[in-house]
């Protein structure tokens, strides 16, 4: 008898394209951090492939040698190859040129992102958010997606909707939704609104978590509230914000607040999106920068985990969020040799719970 599997079982085989005009530029941590987002989508990787080049190529991206390279790859792979994913963010005509060259779905960096948002959002208003950017992405690429000659299929990466829902390729439905999804989300944010000054109304301080993907916010903020919330050791874990009390001793209190991941690049249409999400982060009194202390290699541009400090400090800045910022150094157990600390950062691990009593009491310094 056959067995029977489910849909969700199937993951669909992908190679892995990072391009850069910069010499400068670090190919390799290009390359993971498309790998990491690939794996989060549920993609099996079969290879990557890079190329540095002067100036991009206005039709394919790519120089001829590299298209041609990868073409013969794809033709003589022994797996299938489904997807071929660009590091990149691709107009819909380089999009069509490349599905004509190789024979398989396209999807770059902005749309790989969107997707596992899209395969993460749980609430109504996260929902809401995700369908959105995904309009505004599909919107503009309509004609050369609906002409691939259905290689980029209807299913699968890239054409997931939140839910159980499917991606539409209409223009004038897509352009329908837009503006009903801008109204929804208008209204959910009045009542956030609403809901914000109410918890303003309690006089208790704000606390937001931010920090790049995977540092281990919603980690932290079990570990310092000893609730329960979803966390795994994924990109985007967690779309949604939670807010939770946090007791600081002696009837003192702050409402903690989870925000989404940041990434570099973060695709603009998320910016947009999400932007009621992050607002927390501008609203609050204190924001706690929770930083993976564990990637510490060494790259042409900096160390790792100070390079992603950095994407997060420019997307903090250009929100208008508070400048009372700790930078909570987490996974401490994972570290090989000991950090100096600055003053307005900490050191922790979620794990083991080091140093989460002081962080605590840090907290408590810095709003009473």
């Amino acid at each position: 008898m056959a067995k029977l599997h489910s849909t969700e079982d199937i993951k669909e085989n992908c190679i892995i394209i990072a391009v850069s005009t910069k010499k400068e530029d670090d190919i390799s941590r290009k390359i993971e951090e498309t790998s990491r987002l690939a794996e989060t989508a549920g993609l099996n990787i079969v290879k990557c492939f890079y190329q540095v080049i002067k100036d991009f190529n206005k039709a394919t991206v790519l120089g001829k040698g590299k298209l041609e390279e990868i073409a013969r790859y794809i033709a003589e792979c022994d797996e299938e190859i489904d997807v071929a994913i660009i590091d990149y963010q691709l107009s819909g005509s380089q999009m069509k040129n490349l599905t004509n060259a190789w024979g398989v779905k396209i999807v770059d960096r902005v749309g790989l992102i969107i997707d596992i948002f899209a395969k993460g959002a749980q609430s109504r208003e996260a929902k809401l958010q995700v369908r959105l950017a995904q309009d505004k992405y599909v919107l503009p690429r309509l004609s050369e997606i609906a002409g691939t000659s259905g290689r980029f299929g209807g299913a699968g990466v890239g054409m997931r909707g939140p839910g159980e829902t499917k991606l539409e390729l209409n223009k004038r439905i897509l352009e329908k939704e837009i503006e009903s999804l801008k109204k929804q989300i208008e209204k959910i944010k009045e009542q956030r609104q609403v809901s914000r000054r109410e918890r303003n109304k309690s006089g208790l301080p704000k606390v937001a978590i931010v920090g790049y993907t995977n540092a281990g916010k919603s980690s932290l903020l079990n570990a310092l509230t000893k609730e329960s919330i979803y966390a795994d050791d994924k990109y985007f874990a967690t779309l949604d914000t939670t807010s939770r009390k946090l007791f600081l001793g002696e009837g003192k209190y702050a409402i903690l607040t989870d925000t989404v991941g940041f990434i570099s690049d973060l695709p603009h249409q998320l910016v947009d999106a999400f932007s009621s999400t992050l607002e927390e982060a501008a609203d609050a009194d204190l924001i706690l920068h929770v930083v993976d202390i564990s990637l510490d290699t060494k790259t042409d541009k900096g160390v790792e985990f100070e390079i992603n400090m950095k994407v997060t400090n420019d997307l903090l800045d250009s929100l208008n969020a508070t400048k009372n910022r700790i930078v909570v150094y987490n996974k401490a157990d994972k570290l090989s040799k000991p950090v100096e600390l600055k003053e307005g950062e900490t050191l922790i691990s979620t794990k083991s719970k080091r140093g989460i009593d002081n962080l605590i009491k840090i907290i408590e310094n810095n709003l009473y």
